[in-house]
């Protein structure tokens, strides 16, 4: 996992966040709302919520994307940042938006494969799940 400190931001510098823990593997999830906010799919890590400090300057803003979760994204350069479910004391971050070389954290598994865009394959041997892999309840793309 990586290191005891692990730096991340925005494309513009307006959110950054400092998370002093062990961050999750990575996990790509090719559910419809990833694809339409990331253009693709979402690469994300997670750690606790105690573990990380986000600085904003005020560009930080939080999507209720669903009724059970929230997305954190840059209202000035529009970088996804993080994904947050109602009521956990965990919060994801997209891996793309960590600062340095985290060549000590991996990609683990795809979630909600069954939804991903016709345009691509997956072929890197990683584990894949129809839907999620912890059971929680799909994302629906046309729910706010």
């Amino acid at each position: 996992m990586a290191g005891s400190v692990t730096t991340g931001s925005c494309n513009c510098g307006g959110v950054k966040y400092t998370i002093s823990g062990p961050l999750r593997e990575v996990v790509a999830c090719h559910c419809g709302q990833c694809r339409k906010q990331t253009g693709l799919f979402y690469a994300a890590t997670d750690t606790l919520d105690a573990n990380i400090d986000i600085v904003d300057d005020g560009s930080l803003k939080w999507y209720a994307a669903s009724d059970f979760a929230k997305r954190g994204f840059c209202g000035v350069c529009g970088s996804a940042l993080f994904w947050k479910r109602d009521g956990s004391d965990r919060i994801s971050i997209l891996a793309g938006s960590l600062d340095g070389d985290m060549s000590d954290i991996k990609m683990e598994r795809h979630i909600f494969v069954e939804d991903k865009g016709s345009f691509y394959d997956l072929k890197d041997g990683l584990e894949q799940f129809a839907q999620s892999d912890d059971h929680t309840p799909r994302p629906d793309p046309n729910t706010k």
